[in-house]
């Protein structure tokens, strides 16, 4: 039975632990209900919050004037298999990092660089969570979905999706419209791992790039990087009271990194090279963590403040136990014009902003 309570603080359901009080919350543990407590609230007026996780969300003091919807749905079934691949429906309310440790017990390879990623299965559509070299694009095959607009369940193929980097359909159609319900992923029967395209971790793991290694190996070295970044949780951790990376790293077209090596030069001096990686289209992805480094901005920053920069990572702003939403996107909005001014690059928030912009 769906049960509506009032005045629910959010800061207790955000790993940035941030958040003032939901006007309604509703914990849905089935479809059935996430369907009917969002149409409810639909029919009624009244502004939608999707909540899974909260580890990629960053609500304001005011809280959330509307009807907050815990998506709890639970259920992991294999829907067909093959010689070589099997297709794994996951309801929306799944914990994420518990599933990808059945796919690498079950010897099942596709989405093992992405363990220790926070949240729930049905939030990584949304924003083609990525990690590590891998991205869930590639393994998902179909997203059921609710359909606000339409007031329907429909069913969306992988390609349908419009995944980019950090966004899909999800994101800019208009966002809220569809309520992510189940997740299709097409993982393939192996021991090894997808080819390994991250430097870092293949480097940890002692082998070549786009090498592979065992699926236990990949993923205990990627929990051991993530950790070292303060993107484990952790409750003896401040570090970890974040929502992960605050910041997507800019993707630039050639004239626009090359302006930015003209600038970097300028500054810093020809010895300085930009880090770069390729992107879609004849792109290139630039570190924002290393932007932000550059522009003054180092790991603690700043020393005593309510909320601050990791002290661990560049890219994560955290809440140590005293900060408001205030004061974080204080933070964020300095880092903004720092880099701004430095390098002439906007930064781009990856976590949904709820009541607040930057």
């Amino acid at each position: 039975m769906l049960v509506v309570r009032e005045q629910v603080a959010l800061s207790g359901y955000t790993t940035l632990r941030l958040g003032g009080p939901a006007a309604r919350f509703a914990d849905a543990d089935t479809e059935h209900e996430i369907v009917a407590a969002v149409r409810d609230a639909d029919l009624a007026g009244e502004p939608v919050l999707l909540l899974g996780g909260g580890s990629n969300l960053v609500v304001a003091d005011a809280g959330f004037p509307g009807t907050v919807v815990r998506l709890a749905s639970r259920g992991v079934a294999v829907t067909a298999s093959g010689d070589d691949d099997v297709w794994v429906a996951v309801q929306a309310g799944e914990n994420w990092d518990q599933l990808v440790d059945w796919a690498v017990a079950e010897k099942l390879s596709g989405f093992e660089c992405l363990a220790g990623i926070p949240g729930l299965a049905g939030a990584t559509p949304i924003q083609n969570v990525g990690a590590y070299g891998q991205e869930v694009a590639t393994v998902i095959e179909a997203v059921r979905v609710y359909d606000r607009t339409a007031a329907t369940i429909a069913t969306l193929t992988g390609a349908e999706c419009g995944f980019g980097y950090r966004t899909s359909l999800f994101k800019i159609t208009p966002a809220g419209r569809y309520v992510v319900l189940e997740v299709t992923f097409r993982l393939m029967r192996s021991p090894m791992s997808a080819p390994l395209r991250y430097p870092e971790l293949a480097a940890k793991l002692g082998v070549a790039l786009d090498e592979h290694a065992p699926l236990a190996d990949v993923r205990a070295a990627v929990i051991d990087l993530r950790r070292g970044k303060g993107m484990v949780l952790d409750p003896a951790d401040p570090d970890t009271n974040s929502a992960g990376s605050f910041f997507t790293n800019p993707v630039l077209d050639p004239d626009q990194f090359a302006r930015l090596e003209r600038v970097v030069v300028a500054s810093f001096g020809p010895d300085i090279k930009v880090p770069r990686f390729p992107a879609d289209r004849g792109r290139i992805k630039v570190p924002a963590g290393w932007l932000i480094e550059r522009a003054g901005f180092a790991r603690g920053y700043p020393t005593g403040g309510a909320a601050r920069i990791s002290s661990k990572h560049t890219l994560a702003l955290t809440n140590p136990g005293r900060a408001s939403t205030g004061d974080l996107i204080e933070l964020a909005r300095q880092i903004v014009a720092g880099v701004r001014s430095t390098f002439g690059i906007e930064l781009t928030n990856e976590p949904t902003l709820v009541g607040v912009t930057l």
